[in-house]
């Protein structure tokens, strides 16, 4: 998903393997995801895609004065929070200590790789008929 604040970005779904850069969109905002080489449009993450960053990831307090926070991580997972909040954002990333973080407190210009997507409902349920299909003969 995207930020309410990305609604004037241009977007796409993200896809395994994609390299992102974490940055500031024009018009907006807030902060999100790249494509490495295509900086106007907002990659889009669905709850559950899993990133990989080449260096631990930084993000910027509440307060621009206070210095940034390393967490000693480079992997997360995509979620969504305050879902029934509307006008605030949303995107974030949870971490393997269960910490969260929004998007767009992320520093810029970090770099991340999609990992994997979540599994789809659809494509789970097919394959647990087909499974339960083969049992019976």
């Amino acid at each position: 998903m995207c930020d309410y604040s990305l609604d004037l970005v241009a977007s796409r779904p993200a896809k395994v393997g994609d390299e992102l850069v974490t940055r500031m969109f024009e018009n907006s905002m807030t902060r999100g995801f790249a494509a490495i080489g295509a900086p106007d449009v907002a990659v889009c993450l669905l709850p559950g895609t899993e990133v990989a960053f080449e260096q631990d990831v930084r993000y910027e307090r509440f307060f621009a004065f206070l210095p940034h926070v390393k967490l000693g991580t480079k992997v997360a997972r995509f979620r969504q929070i305050n879902v029934g909040k509307p006008r605030v954002h949303h995107d974030a990333l949870e971490f393997p200590d269960g910490e969260t973080v929004l998007l767009t407190r992320l520093c810029e210009d970090q770099h991340a790789t999609v990992l994997q997507l979540p599994a789809s409902p659809q494509l789970v349920n097919a394959a647990e008929r087909q499974k339960s299909n083969s049992l019976v003969r």
